[in-house]
């Protein structure tokens, strides 16, 4: 966990990743606004899912093609030993590697939890919240 001396470190998944066209969120605005401060990173297996996602067209396909932008231009970029998004997501969370998890989804967001690292979702229309552990 971080020791309140510099930004937080947070994961971001597909799901959160894909939040500004598919729930019309503005995603690092809302960071912004709940950590201030924060470095934002992605597994490199969540870019591989996006990228797939990203062919299939329409508006999941658009989606994920503006998140697989905006993490190749906004994030860092890690490597896992899972090439699963969800596990890799989990792995960092264990490893202490975050400080916080992105996600949309439920049972990700379950085991995040279980790995006592806090979950950012969204809560309402647009807005997004901290849940802690």
């Amino acid at each position: 966990m971080s020791t309140g001396t510099g930004p937080s470190r947070i994961a971001l998944d597909t799901s959160a990743l894909m939040m500004p066209v598919e729930l019309d969120v503005r995603l690092f605005d809302e960071l912004e606004r709940i950590l201030e401060s924060y470095e934002p990173t992605a597994p490199q297996a969540v870019i591989e899912e996006l990228r797939r996602l990203s062919e299939k067209g329409g508006t999941e396909g658009t989606a994920a093609n503006v998140g697989h932008d905006l993490a190749t231009e906004r994030c860092l970029i890690v490597d896992t030993e899972a090439s699963y998004a969800d596990d890799a997501l989990v792995e960092l969370a264990r490893r202490g590697t975050v400080d916080y998890v992105v996600t949309n989804d439920r049972p990700l967001g379950d085991r995040v939890l279980e790995a006592s690292v806090p979950v950012i979702a969204l809560r309402g229309r647009n807005k997004l919240a901290i849940t802690q552990p």
